[in-house]
């Protein structure tokens, strides 16, 4: 089958930053699905993991963890899905990717795909609605805020993928007030197009600017990028006994100021379940699919914003060039 991957770490302008492949079709685990890949997203951790993700010995590595496709057949104990269902899926970062005709992939963490999305459109989905939901459900716990209070989260860097989804769920399904961070007209318009009340720019000071909102503070954070920078602003505004989840990889972290408000502070990696093989493994299944119905009804909008015809290196060489330079609005997906 033909895919596409990197045998060493280079810069994207390297003529060996990915390359075609030649490669075996995948060999089928118990709970396995064999997919065929029909779109695929491109996300920061693909960048990340070219520019310095270990590569086996003697072979490459394909990436690609945001995927759309056909199911093409099924390992002896995968019971959720038939060849020709329609599926898409975030993977395992630990297995091969779906930069390829065909992957491997979990059925457990794998969803069925919305009718009412195209291949593209779905791709554009899978990775950044399983972090926003276990990062808003599962780590900070939202759908138990307690109503009578003023609950606030804000979120940090609210325009990206994840943020584009989250703003989206917290709107729909809590009761928080949501304030987003953006700073340029058309990032700030795109945060309130996607659930946020409110927008604040992240690069003056918060307290200030939620004091004009009328909010004296916000009860939960939704960190997704710039997390050790942003420090200060947040123990200033986070309410004492208040919640932050982080996704990204902050470097020199400092949670001591966070002890004086005894803020409990999470991590959010959507992965964990896959590579640890969790109890709660099964629950990414269980999310897509009612992610797949809130699409279906219109709650949700996928946030696809530019596509690309092909799936090769030349194209994905193009996808992860636009992603580096750093401003992509939305989704940016390779259809196959």
């Amino acid at each position: 089958m033909k895919a596409v991957g990197f045998r060493q770490n280079h810069p994207i302008d390297h003529p060996e930053a990915l390359l075609d492949l030649e490669l075996p079709t995948p060999e089928l685990r118990e709970h396995d699905l064999l997919v065929e890949v029909r779109a695929v997203s491109v996300n920061p951790v693909d960048t990340k993991v070219r520019r310095g993700g270990a590569v086996p010995e003697g072979q490459a590595r394909v990436l690609g963890w945001d995927a759309a496709g056909v199911v093409k057949a099924v390992g002896p104990r995968a019971v959720r899905f038939k060849p020709g269902d329609r599926v898409w899926y975030a993977g395992d970062i630990n297995r091969p990717g779906s930069n390829a005709e065909l992957q491997a992939v979990d059925e457990r963490i794998v969803g069925p795909m919305p009718a009412s999305l195209d291949f593209a459109e779905a791709a554009s989905l899978p990775l950044t609605a399983i972090t926003a939901w276990e990062l808003l459900f599962d780590r900070l716990k939202a759908h138990q805020a307690d109503p009578v209070e003023h609950n606030v989260l804000l979120v940090t860097g609210a325009a990206g993928g994840v943020g584009s989804i989250l703003t989206q769920l917290a709107r729909r399904l809590t009761g928080l007030t949501i304030v987003g961070t953006a700073s340029r007209p058309e990032t700030r318009d795109w945060v309130l197009a996607h659930g946020a009340h409110h927008v604040i720019d992240h690069s003056q000071p918060w307290a200030p600017q939620l004091a004009a909102l009328g909010i004296e503070d916000v009860t939960h954070v939704a960190g997704l990028n710039a997390s050790a920078s942003y420090v200060p602003q947040i123990v200033e505004v986070l309410r004492a006994e208040g919640q932050l989840a982080l996704i990204d990889d902050p470097v020199g972290f400092d949670i001591g100021p966070f002890k004086s408000k005894s803020i409990s502070i999470h991590w959010e990696f959507m992965y964990t379940r896959p590579v640890h093989n969790t109890r709660t493994l099964e629950r990414q299944h269980a999310l897509l699919k009612r992610v797949s119905e809130l699409v279906g009804k219109g709650d949700l909008q996928h946030t696809l914003t530019r596509r690309i015809d092909g799936l090769n290196a030349g194209t994905l060489k193009q996808a992860h060039a636009l992603l580096e330079a750093g401003s992509m609005i939305g989704k940016l997906v390779l259809v196959a």
